[in-house]
């Protein structure tokens, strides 16, 4: 971090520094803000400038050494004030070194090379196990206070999952202190493959942008925090899969051993909005789950414990659902906009449980969540293909289907083979079906995506971009997909009778896509103005309640031949 009141002079500090290697920086040309962010960016180095107005690099200096976060922060006083009386009282301040301007650019390099190194070095022995090498308690209790204040700012939530190895005590009194040392190391490594694989699945929708940081507070507990959550559920689905992971066969020297767990969970600010209070609450939490036999995680709150258990039926329901084959699929038209023929259909799965409809927005990311969109979906690809064999060849229905692709089937390094599978087998013409997905599945890796695309329109499909404008790579990434098809979100089109922009964006994805020679649809048309302005701007298709909401096959069939 870099103080100064002259923007001229943090920019050449921050040239030197980068021609050395440095890329992060926080700047501040305003002495009077310069604790505050402090505290919000916590810095490793902080190079200050000693004569400012208002407040001076000497208040500033004062205030850090006083602070009981940073008493031990590297401070570089970079100042032109080159007097020993200065000098000594910056040095007397606290300040960890000194450099006059004008300043030498190797000098600087070395001088922050040097210090940083030292920083380095007494957070290691300071705020880090040296077993695990996982941060420890100090740095936790650190780590839950910032994130606790970035939470209360930001409207977010977090939780705490306190995790203890069951009888770890009594395995290392059996097999002896080096192999217990040998079990904490091989746990910690695999909680974080945990972490690193919920951090990979939060790119596809499961999870939002939670962060997600690991902890070693005691001989067998771990706290895991997790920030930026978007609800408790999150959490769960976490300490299930830790639970899963712990309870894998480790192998220590020439045994093999089976452990368990016990998670308590609490969150913020559900349950406390202090740091102490909610370590408290995870770790009773998970006292209670080691009295209730172990190898379990416990809410500290029953409210929560009571939503998780009905996610957790729902989750059972749903397994045996996909065994069970209790699912049937609707099918919505897709409208020529200027015809009125029904041009297609996408291809819609409803849930029809002995207790009644299961709204998709209840089981659809859930089955993301837990994987079980795999199954499901090989399920509804291969319901649809013959569905659609039947409308081809039995009702002489010459209609294309739109089948919905999770980004969680594509991450599947499988998924291209088995769809080749089923589509191939079904004997369909292949040139009626379309693959939709939408443009947030090309969020990362989007070659080796662009790459699984290529693959799939070898097979004959076309492929559609769903809830174009939503996302963040199509624009630029557009002229390189191999689609045929963009379908623009609803959220625009519910715009179009009120918002003068929203008529603009439409018009532009419609201009945009018959310049490229792509298909468009609108989704969710509801009201005559819409399908108007959809027909002036010459849009292809439209889906929506306007003209029919997803049916039954029969249905669908009888449908369309009324409107031949």
């Amino acid at each position: 971090m870099i103080v100064d009141d002259e923007p001229i002079n943090i920019d050449v500090v921050q040239v030197f520094l980068e021609e050395n290697g440095y890329t992060k920086f926080i700047t501040v040309d305003d002495s009077t803000q310069a604790l505050a962010t402090i505290e919000k960016s916590k810095p490793d180095l902080l190079l200050l400038d000693l004569m400012m107005p208002d407040v001076s690099g000497f208040d500033i200096l004062t205030a850090v050494r006083s602070h009981p976060k940073f008493s031990h922060l590297p401070i570089i006083i970079l100042t032109a004030a080159t007097d020993s009386e200065n000098k000594l009282k910056a040095l007397d301040l606290g300040a960890t070194d000194f450099l006059a301007k004008p300043l030498d650019q190797s000098e600087l390099g070395l001088r922050v090379r040097n210090n940083l190194a030292a920083k380095a070095y007494q957070d290691q022995l300071a705020f880090y196990d040296p077993l695990t090498k996982l941060p420890n308690r100090q740095l936790f209790l650190e780590e839950l206070s910032w994130s606790l204040g970035s939470a209360k700012r930001h409207k977010d939530e977090v939780a705490i999952l306190h995790i203890e190895i069951d009888k770890f005590n009594k395995i290392n009194d059996t097999i002896g202190i080096n192999a217990g040392d040998e079990i904490l190391r091989q746990v910690a490594q695999r909680i974080e493959k945990v972490i690193r694989g919920t951090d990979l699945l939060s790119h596809s929708g499961g999870y939002g942008n939670i962060e997600l940081k690991l902890f070693h507070l005691d001989r067998g507990v771990f706290s895991l925090l997790l920030a930026r959550m978007e609800s408790a559920e999150n959490a769960a689905i976490v300490a299930e899969r830790i639970l899963r992971k712990v309870k894998e066969p480790m192998q220590v020297g020439d045994r093999e051993i089976v452990l368990t767990s016990s998670i308590g969970l609490t969150t913020y600010p559900v349950e406390s909005d202090d740091p102490l209070d909610l370590l408290r609450l995870a770790s009773s939490a998970k006292d209670y789950a080691k009295k209730q036999g172990g190898d379990r995680f416990l809410f500290s709150s029953q409210t929560i414990s009571e939503m998780y258990g009905k996610r957790l039926r729902l989750e059972t329901n749903l397994r045996r659902a996909i065994n069970d084959e209790e699912f049937v699929l609707y099918y919505q038209p897709k409208v020529n906009v200027t015809t009125g023929s029904i041009m297609g259909v996408e291809a819609l799965v409803r849930w029809n449980s002995p207790d009644g409809f299961v709204s998709p927005a209840d089981f659809i990311p859930l089955a993301e969540e837990t994987g079980l969109i795999v199954p499901l979906g090989e399920w509804i690809l291969k319901e649809s293909c013959q569905q659609l064999k039947r409308w081809h060849q039995l009702e002489n229905i010459p209609i294309n289907l739109s089948y919905n692709l999770s980004a969680v089937q594509l991450a599947d390094p499988n998924f291209v083979a088995r769809a080749e599978n089923i589509i191939v087998g079904s004997g369909i013409d292949t040139q009626y079906l379309t693959i939709e997905m939408t443009e947030s599945l090309l969020i990362d890796n989007v070659d080796h995506k662009i790459d699984l695309l290529h693959s799939l329109k070898k097979l004959g499909v076309k492929l559609s971009i769903d809830d174009f404008g939503t996302g963040y790579s199509s624009f630029s990434y557009l002229r390189r997909l191999p689609v045929d098809e963009l379908k623009i979100d609803r959220s625009f089109v519910s715009e179009i009778t009120t918002h003068r922009e929203g008529r603009a964006l439409i018009s532009s994805i419609i201009f945009l896509a018959r310049s490229l020679h792509l298909e468009t649809v609108a989704e969710g048309i509801e009201k005559k103005e819409e399908l108007k302005f959809l027909q002036q701007q010459r849009c292809s298709q439209f889906q929506g309640f306007l003209f029919s909401p997803a049916i039954s096959p029969d249905k669908l069939t009888a449908l369309y031949n009324s409107k031949k």
